[in-house]
């Protein structure tokens, strides 16, 4: 906890008396970002970072992948589902990030199997991203097989995306607008998919 303090002991000394004002508008009136960002749980993918966001501005949800499960109301738990929900039909969130990354461990785990400490939850959470594999050709080498696979499940998680009734209303009414990206960790380099590849952000 030592470091964790010594952070915020920073953050109280750097960042709040600029943040200050923000922060007291931001609890007084409440959060209205126009984006949620979906982004995998890896440590060295953090959105506010990459996007150089501010408070308010963005609702995170990470999760292993990434992934957006595909529409399901049911008894079972829903975490990204929910907040999914809360950002389109509470805060009415203008725009949906879905940001993949290289050398994604859930995607590994996809791809070639989980770890044996990963198989109560990883397992079966990372089946959801299966239909991907279908759209990626056999014969790749390892590191480009892995790195199509991060991009097929992004496009996977947009088309679980339009399952949701409210989402799919939504952009079809031209109120919600969804995007898909791939973060390079080793270069920092930002892909964005324009609906048919990936493309480097200039």
């Amino acid at each position: 906890m030592d470091r964790l303090f010594e952070g915020y002991r920073r953050f109280r000394t750097e960042t709040w008396p600029t943040e200050a004002a923000r922060y007291q508008e931001l609890a007084t009136v409440g959060q209205s970002p126009e984006t949620l960002v979906i982004a995998c749980s890896d440590s060295r993918v953090d959105p506010q970072t990459i996007f150089d966001a501010g408070p308010g501005e963005l609702f995170i949800v990470r999760n292993v992948a990434a992934l957006v499960p595909p529409y399901k109301p049911d008894s079972g738990y829903h975490g990204t589902s929910a907040a999914l929900e809360f950002s389109v039909r509470v805060l009415k969130v203008k725009r949906i990030v879905v940001m993949g990354h290289a050398q994604c461990g859930g995607v590994q785990a996809m791809a070639r199997g989980a770890p044996e400490e990963a198989r109560d939850f990883v397992e079966p959470w990372m089946q959801i991203a299966k239909p991907a594999l279908k759209n990626v050709p056999d014969d790749l080498d390892p590191d480009q097989f892995l790195s199509r696979c991060e991009t097929e499940v992004v496009r996977l998680s947009l088309a679980n995306l339009m399952t949701f009734p409210w989402v799919e209303e939504a952009v079809s009414a031209g109120r919600l607008e969804l995007n898909g990206c791939r973060f390079a960790i080793r270069t920092g380099a930002l892909e964005v998919y324009d609906g048919e590849r990936f493309a480097p952000v200039t």
